[in-house]
């Protein structure tokens, strides 16, 4: 029922009138009156009755969705030593598309006792005008009959890919759960997480649960192929989820080609209100529309320049010209030859190419700190029945449906980081000082420090991807304008263009304080069941192909060489006579002889402090290392300081000497863990005897994701016993596998291993017990960072300074 006397308090703290909960724009001072629905963890029971307001804030809409009247008010924060219990949510903050995040508590008070309800914002619902009409969406059960066989694949595909990450943190049993399994559209989308129990869940049980649940209603052009999925499971022939992930692509791939899809990008980029120059830069040109088809490419770039000085519109628009140069051949790929696996490490790729060209620039004008130029970047790719999408910084993707809007980007930022290690409430992270601090940008130092997120899309419905620069995401315009001004669009009563222009509006006119940059891709489908269906040995998984290689041209990977370059004459050889020739191989020996020195008594006096990256650009480099060489190709060769850049966790033995020597000690090497994302250097390698394996001893120069690796490694000893940079471990050759370590030769990064234990992080190195949990992998590493000021800074981990955005 409608409560009349229920009202949405204004969230600007200078009115806070109350107004209609019907009303979208504030009657006294016209700002935006955010709807937050909230969903009651309350263990199946009702927290109160439709129309009830709870706390004098929280009004009851229907059973436990919740309507929160206050938005203006930061909620009650769970404390700091309770959120071990709300973690899982935290740690999946990087899923939110699909897994609801933590708002609050609402304190209810039984008679004599007090109860805390958990609050999570977003929970997947069917809106309405009248907010006492909205409801929960479907469960995905009783959507599955009625869906086609495309959109049917796509949800199973989804749920393959949350399979590991909530595993990971031990709430897999969500998957398995039918009424936590929601659709929002084409979306899988969590009511809340439920905790797995003594025994974790395996691919076999959710193979049972798809055969029961599913399977007997699924549409027959599917059927076999599904059938066979599901046997395959349940007999455990599928080991992991990338293995469900790639068999699920197959049947994908071939139902996409009965699939159409238009697409139309039209991009714009603007000063702003109050800047004196444009530090954005965007692709297509501003002002431009592409449509696909005809067009081959739909590829869509925004950046936005980092600066405080010059350089951020140079950055901006040197990432642009790479990335686009780099990207633009992928959309010609013949569907058969796309593998989406290299295909996102590709756009990862092209990130780090970009990142080490302004980084190159930097460091050829002798750029540091504060004057080094940098940019945040995002990136749309449609491929086929795919959206792909890749970011750096904080400039965003949006997904707006039918049914509602998504940030599908999470911002490298430290509230965000802070969330993701499980240490703070989204909520409470963002209202701290310097919440808005980047932690990384393209260009401020090496791609090895770098760790683009990638990710991708099926496409069933129709949708508008948002990119944008912060000169519109501030202040949450996106959520606030995107039912009256994007959702017209996908109701065929507005234009790309038009749309486009009105939200540019927006931002100088409510925000105004930066550069502002969106590009809108619409998408339009239509889907034919097709008339043949899947046949079952499509999900035959041993002609899956796994490939290490890149679908990029090699010579899009090469950084251009912009040092000084010595050009010899072409002169006729004869002209030379013996006795002159002989000379000069002598004189250049000597001379080589006499540099070689001195180079080697300089770099044994500079050892023992940071490497000033602009001293090394006139030292040509050389490498012995072959052009083009993949991944799997090195780790053939690796040996005396070859670097090891970890993909994934890494089992290593911390003793003097090799495992192999210790057997006949009483005391076992103490057991240690490389989480993703460090770096290590081979001191030395040293073969098994009678076998093809071998221990690499490395060096830590730097440690990775610290809150995954003090999970791991309470989760197998109990204790905090943690890798420090310039420490000293063993690894076996078993773990040197193309989907764990990226290997390099060093010749081509000069010193870097002492630049990066130099300038890494003390990591605490502690025996105190700590409580024993599951890990969660992330999907994109962190880079810790020293916090800065204000939001929209970007803070440099690797020299301790900070560029202030809002001078950009």
């Amino acid at each position: 029922m409608e409560n009349d006397a229920a009202t949405l308090y204004c969230p600007n703290e200078l009115c806070q009138a109350a107004n209609p909960l019907t009303h979208k724009f504030c009657q006294r001072c016209s700002t935006p009156l955010p709807k937050r629905y909230l969903w009651a963890v309350a263990d199946n029971s009702i927290v109160g009755n439709s129309g009830e307001l709870l706390q004098e804030r929280y009004l009851v809409i229907e059973n436990n969705v919740l309507l929160d009247t206050k938005p203006g008010i930061l909620p009650q924060i769970p404390e700091q030593h309770k959120l071990d219990d709300i973690k899982s949510y935290l740690r999946l903050i990087p899923y939110r598309l699909h897994v609801p995040q933590v708002y609050g508590i609402l304190s209810l008070n039984a008679g004599n006792s007090s109860e805390e309800i958990l609050l999570l914002e977003k929970p997947p619902l069917v809106l309405n005008e009248s907010p006492m009409k909205v409801r929960l969406c479907g469960k995905l059960k009783g959507a599955w009959k009625g869906a086609n066989s495309l959109r049917q694949l796509n949800w199973l595909w989804q749920i393959a890919q949350l399979w590991q990450p909530l595993a990971s943190v031990g709430v897999a049993s969500s998957l398995l759960t039918t009424n936590l399994i929601r659709v929002e559209g084409s979306i899988v989308r969590l009511l809340e997480l439920s905790s797995d129990r003594q025994t974790k869940p395996s691919l076999l049980a959710l193979g049972k649960f798809w055969q029961q649940e599913l399977l007997p209603t699924v549409q027959s052009t599917i059927r076999n192929f599904m059938s066979e999925v599901c046997r395959l499971l349940v007999e455990e022939q599928i080991h992991s989820s990338e293995q469900l992930i790639a068999v699920l692509d197959k049947g994908l791939t071939s139902l996409g080609k009965s699939s159409k899809i238009d697409i139309t990008v039209f991009a714009l980029t603007d000063t702003g209100p109050s800047r004196s120059r444009n530090e954005d830069s965007c692709y297509p040109q501003s002002g431009t529309t592409i449509s696909k088809p005809p067009s081959k490419s739909a590829l869509t770039i925004v950046c936005d320049g980092i600066g405080g000085h010059e350089g951020g519109d140079v950055a901006s628009k040197t990432a642009i010209e790479t990335i686009q140069q780099s990207v633009t051949q992928l959309a010609s790929l013949p569907e058969d030859r796309i593998h989406p696996a290299v295909l996102l490490a590709d756009l990862e790729r092209a990130a780090a190419i970009a990142n080490d060209k302004i980084s190159h620039l930097n460091d050829s004008e002798n750029r540091q700190g504060r004057q080094r130029m940098g940019t945040t970047v995002v990136m749309a790719l449609p491929i086929a029945h795919e959206m792909y999408i890749s970011h750096v910084g904080d400039s965003r993707a949006y997904l707006i449906t039918q049914n509602n809007c998504h940030q599908v980007t999470l911002d490298d930022d430290v509230a965000s980081r802070e969330v993701r290690l499980g240490y703070a409430v989204y909520r409470d992270a963002v209202a701290q000082a310097a919440s808005g601090s980047l932690v990384q940008a393209l260009g401020m130092n090496a791609s090895s420090a770098l760790h683009p997120t990638a990710q991708r899309f099926i496409l069933d419905e129709d949708c508008v991807f948002l990119l944008c620069s912060d000169g519109l995401s501030d202040f949450d315009r996106v959520e606030q304008y995107w039912e009256a001004e994007i959702l017209p669009l996908l109701q065929n009563n507005s234009d790309v263009v038009s749309v486009t222009k009105q939200l540019l509006e927006i931002a100088n006119n409510q925000n105004g304080h930066d550069n502002v940059t969106i590009a809108s891709i619409h998408c339009q489908t239509k889907y034919s069941e097709p008339k043949s269906a899947l046949e079952a040995n499509l999900a035959d998984i041993s002609s899956i192909s796994v490939t290490d290689s890149s679908h990029l041209a090699p010579v899009a990977q090469n950084i251009p060489n912009q040092k000084t370059q010595v050009i010899t004459k072409k002169v006729n050889s004869q002209s030379f006579k013996l006795p002159l020739m002989l000379g000069i191989v002598g004189l250049l020996i000597i001379v080589g002889g006499a540099l070689g020195y001195f180079w080697r008594q300089s770099a044994i006096h500079s050892k023992s402090q940071p490497k000033d990256i602009a001293q090394t650009e006139n030292v040509p480099e050389t490498t012995s290392e072959p052009a083009f060489e993949n991944n799997s190709q090195r780790l053939e060769r690796i040996d005396k300081g070859w670097l090891i850049s970890a993909k994934a966790k890494l089992n290593l033995s911390k003793s003097t000497l090799p495992p192999a020597d210790n057997n006949s000690s009483s005391q076992q090497p103490l057991p240690i863990f490389a989480p993703p994302a460090s770096l290590l250097q081979v001191v030395q390698k040293q073969q098994i005897s009678s076998s093809q394996d071998y221990w690499l001893q490395i060096k830590v120069c730097s440690v990775g994701d610290v809150g995954a690796a003090i999970n791991s490694a309470t989760a197998t000893t109990g204790s905090r016993t943690l890798l420090k940079p310039g420490e000293q471990v063993w690894l076996n050759s078993s773990q040197l596998t193309p989907s764990n370590v990226s290997i390099s030769n060093p010749a081509n990064k000069t010193n870097q291993c002492t630049q990066a234990e130099t300038l890494a992080p003390e990591i605490e190195d502690s025996s105190t017990s700590v409580p024993v949990e599951d890990s969660l992998t992330p999907t994109q590493p962190l880079v810790p960072s020293e916090p800065s000021n204000r939001r929209g800074s970007t803070t440099l981990p690797q020299t301790g300074n900070s560029i202030d955005s809002k001078t950009r």
